[in-house]
């Protein structure tokens, strides 16, 4: 289809980016029911990994085969399929060219406990070009006393990356023993995680959906003489987008921990009032029998699309 006045748009942001980059940005907006919109929704399966088997696929233990989560991201009209190096290597050759790929290239389990999380690298750029992938994506940890190693190590992969012609997209989750639990979805730690990234030279930002709750004085300080409303969950996505370079930079909100279909639909509703760019939704989508996950994952496009 032809580019829609939206997507040239988004494309004119990263204009210090090469022809390459902007091809597969291209693929991945113009992809799937989404497709010219300017709107993403991405099957992300990396749970396997980061939380165990058991935790991850016994809901739904169709989801064991990486198979499935191709052939589910493809037939529910999502923009891009995102998994690690594995589970993409099983089925990269069967489903080549049907789905935008996106390699996770660090990932952690949860066999270890840490005070100071820092994800492993686990495939390379290299990897990526091999697959036919879109693009990369890395995991930081705002607030880790590791997170400036994983700066470093990001700065390394987007020069990379970027030179041969790949997306960015940089998952910003805040952790460490100096936020609360709390304060990892704090609207002020959301917004300052997703800031980071986009400085970090992501053209894709993954977040949490935030809270109300305001964790650095600081930052409190700055929203009550700002007078900036929190209240609400559109109210607090608009914030976070306004934290990407004044919506600059796509931003696009994780599904969480599994909820149902009817609380969860409603949070995407405010999410798409608040400006965001899509939803990033693995567990709440993989988990439930094939049909209910492309009947939720297809209203989960209608709202983006309508808004």
């Amino acid at each position: 289809m032809p580019v829609t006045d939206r997507v040239k748009q988004i494309l004119s942001w990263y204009a210090s980016d090469n022809p390459g980059t902007l091809t597969n940005l291209y693929r991945l907006l113009d992809t799937g029911t989404l497709a010219g919109t300017g709107k993403l929704v991405i099957l992300p399966v990396d749970q396997g990994f980061e939380h165990g088997p058991g935790r991850s696929f016994l809901p739904n233990p169709d989801g064991f085969d990486p198979a499935y989560h191709f052939q589910l991201a493809i037939d529910s009209g999502c923009n891009a399929y995102a998994a690690p190096l594995g589970a993409l290597e099983s089925g990269a050759a069967r489903f080549a060219g049907q789905i935008p790929l996106i390699l996770k290239l660090n990932n952690s389990d949860t066999l270890a406990k840490v005070d100071q999380p820092i994800s492993a690298l686990t495939g390379s750029v290299e990897d990526a070009l091999r697959l036919g992938c879109v693009g990369i994506g890395y995991t930081i940890y705002p607030g880790s006393g590791q997170r400036n190693r994983q700066y470093e190590d990001l700065r390394e992969l987007t020069i990379e990356a970027k030179r041969k012609g790949l997306v960015v997209i940089v998952w910003s989750y805040p952790r460490g023993t100096t936020l609360s639990k709390q304060g990892e979805t704090a609207v002020d730690v959301v917004g300052y995680a997703a800031h980071i990234a986009c400085q970090l030279g992501a053209h894709i930002v993954k977040v949490k959906p935030p809270s109300a709750h305001v964790e650095q004085e600081e930052h409190k300080k700055a929203f009550e003489k700002a007078g900036l409303p929190i209240a609400t969950m559109s109210d607090r996505i608009r914030y976070v987008v306004q934290s990407c370079f004044a919506g600059r930079r796509v931003v696009i909100f994780s599904g969480g921990e599994t909820k149902s279909t009817e609380s969860l639909l409603e949070e995407v509703r405010e999410i798409a009032k608040g400006g965001a760019f899509g939803s990033i939704m693995g567990r709440n989508a993989f988990q439930r029998p094939r049909a209910e996950s492309i009947k939720l994952l297809s209203d989960v496009m209608a709202i983006f699309k309508a808004a």
